[in-house]
C-alpha cells in the first residue's frame, strides 16, 4: 500500500486535497472490511481466540476462583503434558482439575476421570467394555431409530429451537441406550437442562448438582434391591482389586457418565446443524459420498472442540513453554487451541469434510482420552447420515451465541439458542 501511494504522489496524481480524500477513502475501505470480517461471519463459524498467544508464547493465563490456571495452547505441549501424569496429575482434590473448578460443589471423585495410572487403568478396564457397546449392530439400530424418529418429528416445522428441543432430547434419549435404562428416564434428564452443574446465569450451582447426586443415589438403591442389566447393576457387581466397588466408586462413575457427555454432545450436535444450514452442499455430499461421514465427524470434533479445556494439578516445580510453573498450581490442556495449531493442521480454521490427516485432541489424549467417545461418534455419524437422507435444507432464523469468558480469551463454544427450520428432502 505504501508503495502505491508513493508512486501516485511521485507522478502527480495525489496532492493536497486529493491526497487527504484518498487516505479517507482507503481508511473507510479498511474499516468496512474489518466490520465485515467481525460481524458478517457465518453463524456456524467458531473463531480461534488463542492464535496470537499460541504463536507468541504458547500459553495463556486464567484466574479461576482464585486458583489460577496456566493454559497450554500448542498441540505438542498439550499432548506431551497429557501423557505425563506424574508431573501433571488428575488424581488431585475432586473437582480441581475441571475448569471452572468444581471443588466447592462436590467432594465425590469422578472415576476413572480423577484417578492416575496405574489405578486409572484398572478402573477403566472394568467399565471400558460397557462403553464399547455402541459398536454393536443392535445398539446402532436402536440409536438410528431414536434419531430417525426425532428428525421425522421436526421436519417442516416453521421454527425449532435446536439446543433444547432437538440436541438435548437427542442426547438424553441416546443416554438411555448407554446406561441400558428405560427410555422414559430421558424425560427426567431433559428436565435438568443442558448442564447438570450449572444454571442459567451461574458458573456453578451446588443445588442443581445435588439433584443429580440424589437421583444417582436413588438409582443405586434401586439396583441394590433389584439388580438388572443396567449400568448401575453392572458396576455394583464389579470388583476392583478383589473387592466389590464401593457405593462411592459406583457413584463416581455415574456422575462422570452424566456430566461428561452432556453439554459436550449438545454443543457438537448443535454446531453441526448450524454448519449444515450454511453449507447445504455438505448434505448433498453426504448423500453422494456417505463413506466420508466418519471423517466429517472427526473434523467437526476438531473444529468445534465441544470441550475447550481440561485441567491438571502440578506435582513439582516445572517449566512449560519456558514458563515456570510451581508445584500445586494448575495447568489446563486447551484442546480447542491445540486443534487449531497450524504446525499440525493445514488450514485449521476451515472445515475440510474429508480431511486426511487429523490427529485432533477433541476427545482428549493418552490415558484420559474420552471414555464416551465411541458413543458420541455413533451419535454424530448416525445424525449426519439421517439428516442427509431426510433433510433438503436447513434455515437459521435467529440465534444467541454461547461465549466462554476466559480472562484474556473469549471463545464461542456454540449457541445458547438457535432457531431453525428443517425442510424435508422430498
Amino acid at each position: 500500500m505504501n508503495r502505491i501511494v508513493y508512486l501516485l504522489v511521485k507522478n502527480g496524481y495525489l496532492s493536497g486535497t486529493n491526497y487527504l480524500q484518498f487516505c479517507e477513502t482507503i481508511g473507510e475501505i479498511l474499516f468496512t472490511r474489518t466490520l465485515n470480517q467481525k460481524y458478517h461471519m457465518k453463524k456456524s463459524e467458531l473463531p480461534d481466540p488463542f492464535e496470537k498467544a499460541r504463536l507468541d508464547k504458547g500459553y495463556g493465563n486464567l484466574n479461576d476462583q482464585n486458583d489460577p490456571v496456566t493454559m497450554l495452547l500448542r498441540h505438542k505441549d498439550v499432548r506431551k503434558s497429557a501423557h505425563n501424569y506424574k508431573t501433571f496429575q488428575s488424581g488431585a482434590q475432586p473437582g480441581r482439575i475441571v475448569v471452572p473448578s468444581e471443588v466447592n460443589i462436590r467432594d465425590a471423585r469422578q472415576i476413572p476421570f480423577e484417578v492416575d495410572p496405574p489405578l486409572h487403568g484398572e478402573y477403566r478396564a472394568i467399565i471400558e467394555p460397557w462403553f464399547k457397546r455402541p459398536l454393536l449392530p443392535e445398539y446402532q439400530e436402536k440409536l438410528t431409530a431414536q434419531i430417525s424418529t426425532l428428525v421425522d418429528g421436526i421436519l417442516n416445522k416453521d421454527s425449532l429451537e435446536v439446543v433444547n428441543e432437538f440436541a438435548l432430547p437427542l442426547q438424553s434419549r441416546a443416554l438411555t441406550l448407554l446406561l441400558n435404562t428405560p427410555f422414559s428416564e430421558a424425560e427426567t434428564w431433559i428436565s435438568w437442562g443442558t448442564h447438570v452443574f450449572r444454571s442459567e446465569g451461574e458458573a456453578l450451582d451446588g443445588d442443581k448438582a445435588n439433584i443429580l447426586y440424589n437421583y444417582i443415589d436413588e438409582q443405586i438403591d434401586r439396583a441394590l434391591k433389584n439388580p438388572g442389566d443396567d449400568m448401575y447393576s453392572l458396576l455394583l457387581s464389579s470388583e476392583f482389586q478383589g473387592k466389590k466397588l464401593t457405593r462411592e466408586e459406583v457413584k463416581g462413575v455415574m456422575v462422570l457418565t452424566f456430566a461428561g457427555g452432556r453439554d459436550t454432545v449438545i454443543n457438537a450436535v448443535t454446531n453441526s446443524i448450524s454448519y449444515l444450514a450454511e453449507h447445504p452442499e455438505a448434505l448433498e455430499r453426504f448423500r453422494q459420498e456417505p463413506e466420508i461421514i466418519g471423517k466429517a465427524v472427526e473434523e467437526f470434533i476438531r473444529y468445534f472442540s465441544p470441550l475447550t479445556q481440561m485441567g491438571r494439578v502440578v506435582t513439582e516445580d516445572t517449566e512449560v513453554c519456558e514458563h515456570a510453573i510451581k508445584a500445586d498450581s494448575r495447568i489446563s490442556l486447551c484442546w480447542a487451541s491445540a486443534n487449531r495449531d497450524t504446525t499440525v493442521f493445514e488450514n485449521p480454521n476451515e472445515i475440510v469434510l474429508d480431511r486426511k490427516i487429523n490427529p485432533h485432541v477433541g476427545f482428549g489424549f493418552s490415558h484420559h482420552n474420552c471414555l464416551g467417545a465411541t458413543h458420541a461418534r455413533q451419535i454424530l455419524k448416525i445424525l449426519l447420515k439421517t439428516l442427509a437422507e431426510k433433510v433438503g435444507s436447513i434455515e437459521i432464523k435467529d440465534c444467541k451465541e454461547n461465549i466462554e469468558h476466559l480472562d484474556e480469551f473469549e471463545r464461542k463454544v456454540g449457541f445458547n439458542s438457535i432457531h431453525v427450520k428443517f425442510k424435508s428432502l422430498t
